[in-house]
């Protein structure tokens, strides 16, 4: 199963028990770019009240839990500025 598939199937759930607004795969799996050592580029924002260290890092447990894949985890907000047009316009959003 695809990602973003995957992503879509468990958007209810993570919505609802880590509050997020938005959540998108960008990186080497969209690229089709991915080798079996790569990690899986993960785009979120919370929603306001929720940016906490805790709910990011469950969050990240979570996904690498089911995609058994190690996770980059990265806050829409922290993108760094000079990746931040290439990020945003891979991004696919589920």
């Amino acid at each position: 199963m695809h990602i973003k598939e995957i992503l879509k199937k468990n958007k209810t759930y993570i919505k609802t028990n880590y509050y997020v607004h938005e959540i998108g795969v960008f990186g080497s799996f969209i690229r089709s770019e991915q080798s079996k050592k790569s990690d899986i580029d993960i785009l979120v924002e919370f929603e306001d009240g929720h940016k906490d260290f805790f709910n990011y890092m469950r969050l990240k447990y979570y996904l690498e839990d089911v995609f058994g894949k190690k996770v980059d985890l990265v806050m829409k907000k922290a993108i760094k500025p000079e990746l931040k047009k290439r990020i945003l316009s891979e991004t696919e959003y589920v």
